[in-house]
């Protein structure tokens, strides 16, 4: 895989990059913010960036925000010092695909990697189009919308929503999510669903007066068959 590192702890992204590069990724590194996505948007193709959150001159939020209105579509997993619910819902909202909190072991890295470039590389068999009222998603597509409205999804919610999406009016299981869309998910607390659905429901529901994510109280969520 070729990896996009923006890091502003030389040690820690020098670290990276031998490690990376120990197994067999080339890695260009980025030391700020502006370095970095100047790298992002015209360096590439890179099969995923990883950013961290806290950096000069620009942040790991704006980078991604500016990627994604740009159309790039690389996975990106947030590196940050915060473990704050919140911080994790912005990165979230901002385009990041994943997001890793600093003390991390390489070994998880590693297979986090993995995971969003297999994710984006294949994903799993779904139909070309799941409908619930005017609510669409094109899972193979990466693309949403509500009516005629486009709506921005990372490649983690894209795979919250469609589990959701194929099972209409029926209640899934956090844990079958995580199982689902996760490709590791044991040691995963579930209720990092909660998360993604929370960020979900800020992109799908609240701009449009829906309710198409409802909860079912000691199990999970279901998806509206309507749409909400």
């Amino acid at each position: 895989m070729r990896i996009l590192v923006v890091e502003d702890e030389v040690g820690l992204a020098e670290s990276l990059r031998r490690g990376l590069s120990a197994d067999g990724h080339w890695v260009d590194l980025a030391h700020d913010g502006h370095r970095g996505l100047d790298l992002a948007l015209t360096g590439g193709p890179y099969d995923v960036v990883l950013l961290d959150l806290m950096l000069p001159g620009l942040s790991g939020y704006e980078i991604c925000r500016r990627m994604r209105a740009h159309e790039v579509a690389t996975p990106v997993l947030m590196l940050t010092a915060k473990d704050g619910e919140y911080d994790e819902a912005e990165g979230l909202d901002s385009g990041a695909d994943d997001y890793l909190t600093k003390p991390f072991s390489f070994v998880v890295l590693a297979a986090r990697l993995r995971a969003l470039t297999r994710r984006t590389a294949a994903g799993p068999a779904r139909p070309s189009v799941l409908q619930a009222g005017d609510l669409v998603l094109d899972p193979r597509g990466r693309r949403c919308r509500r009516g005629t409205y486009e709506i921005e999804l990372t490649a983690r919610e894209l795979g919250v929503l469609a589990c959701l999406m194929e099972q209409p009016g029926r209640a899934v299981a956090k844990q079958d999510i995580l199982d689902e869309v996760w490709d590791t998910p044991h040691g995963i607390d579930p209720n990092i669903v909660e998360v993604y659905v929370s960020s979900l429901r800020r992109k799908i529901d609240a701009p449009f007066g829906r309710r198409s994510i409802l909860t079912v109280h000691g199990t999970g969520y279901r998806m509206a068959p309507d749409g909400g």
